[in-house]
């Protein structure tokens, strides 16, 4: 592989990466939305105090519930991938 593949490779790993970050934040933004709306349904207007620190605790712990468990997948997919790639 030439000088030009290698930059060619680098530069479409990178678009790559760069877009599905910014495909992921617009579903973020549009699941908070979705959440917002169902927040001012569940306890009327989501102005008030109470309602944004429900929200925020209720977004909080979602993310950290699904952090935790992709990193577990992630730390097996490794420990998987490691122990398949070791002779036997």
């Amino acid at each position: 592989m030439g000088k030009n593949d290698s930059l060619r490779l680098t530069i479409i790993e990178n678009m790559s990466a760069l877009s599905s970050t910014g495909f992921g934040l617009v579903a973020a933004l549009a699941w908070n939305d979705a959440i917002q709306e169902l927040f001012r349904v569940i306890f009327g207007t989501a102005n008030t105090l109470v309602a944004k620190f429900v929200y925020a605790a209720f977004i909080t712990v979602v993310v950290v519930v699904l952090t935790t468990r992709l990193s577990r997948v992630a730390s097996r997919l490794k420990a998987l991938v490691s122990s398949a790639s070791l002779p036997k």
